[in-house]
């Protein structure tokens, strides 16, 4: 009788330290396999200056790539030891595919903080930059504010939603157009006297094209922020990486780092990037790594 018993508390011991076997390799987080390789490869963008783009020598650049690089910097000095950095470029069509596959280990790719994508990836809080509604204007159009839009013909891109909550609310008569190219091709022929976007995307033509869009800037108060997320994997979320990444990014927020990279890209101040300053300064909630409901 207790020989048989001793034979079935074995049978069960090792089952356990089969179970065991078997468990380990899952408990290991991301971290663990980026110390042991001695590197991490983070998604990146190259197609949207000046967050993400390529210099004239095709070195990838820009406020986010300097945000990558300190955060490593940051990792390195937590392990111990150097970590490389490899940059995987993305676009927004796929840079949470290459999170789920496995292609990279988190991205920053100015990519908005919405609850479809909190579904798909971990999005790390707190958020780091925001972008919103605003009208891109010729400095003769007499914009100045939403409301001096109504009666003037304003260009959008169709099936926008803004065009009828920003646009024709306020008065203005939207012309729709396709695509970008055509947008723009109408308001520099003077079809129209602004364009309704995402402000996000006037930025980088007054910083590439200088020349070009000379007489045109945004000339109403940005509305309905959407701020950005850095990602993790849904599993990696709350994790050791995920963690110090929360903690880099709320120290960019309170020491000012987010608003001298601004400054540095030659990106117009933001009344977001200022908010969040003072807010994580004071000790908000909306400043720690776990995400609220209306954050």
């Amino acid at each position: 009788m207790i020989k048989s018993i001793k034979k079935v508390a074995a049978r069960v011991a090792m089952s356990f330290a089969l179970l065991g076997l078997i468990v380990a390799p899952a408990m290991a987080d991301v971290l663990d396999d980026i110390v042991e390789r001695g590197k991490i490869v983070v998604g990146v963008k190259a197609d949207y200056a000046p967050w993400g783009m390529r210099d004239a020598s095709g070195n990838l650049v820009g406020m986010e790539h300097d945000m990558i690089d300190d955060f490593v910097a940051r990792l390195s000095k937590e392990v111990g030891k150097p970590i490389e950095l490899e940059k995987v470029v993305v676009v927004s069509s796929n840079r949470m595919q290459f999170l789920e596959q496995g292609k990279v280990d988190m991205f920053i790719a100015t990519m908005s903080n919405k609850p479809d994508r909190r579904k798909v990836v971990g999005i790390v809080q707190p958020d780091y930059y925001s972008s919103g509604v605003a009208i891109f204007a010729h400095k003769d159009s007499g914009v100045d504010g939403w409301k001096s839009i109504a009666g003037k013909k304003i260009c959008g891109i169709q099936g926008a939603w803004y065009n009828k909550d920003h646009g024709l609310k306020n008065g203005a008569e939207m012309v729709a157009f396709k695509g970008t190219p055509e947008v723009e091709k109408a308001l520099l022929d003077g079809r129209c006297v602004g364009w309704l976007y995402d402000d996000s995307a006037f930025i980088p033509r007054k910083v590439n094209e200088p020349e070009k869009w000379v007489d045109y800037s945004i000339a109403t108060p940005t509305v309905d922020d959407v701020p950005w997320g850095a990602a993790v994997t849904l599993d990696e979320l709350g994790g050791r990486l995920s963690t110090l990444l929360s903690e880099a990014i709320i120290d960019w927020h309170k020491s000012g780092r987010l608003i001298e990279l601004e400054e540095k890209w030659g990106i117009p101040q933001t009344a977001w990037l200022q908010q969040m300053r003072e807010r994580c300064r004071a000790g908000d909630k909306v400043c720690n790594d776990v995400y609220d409901e209306g954050e």
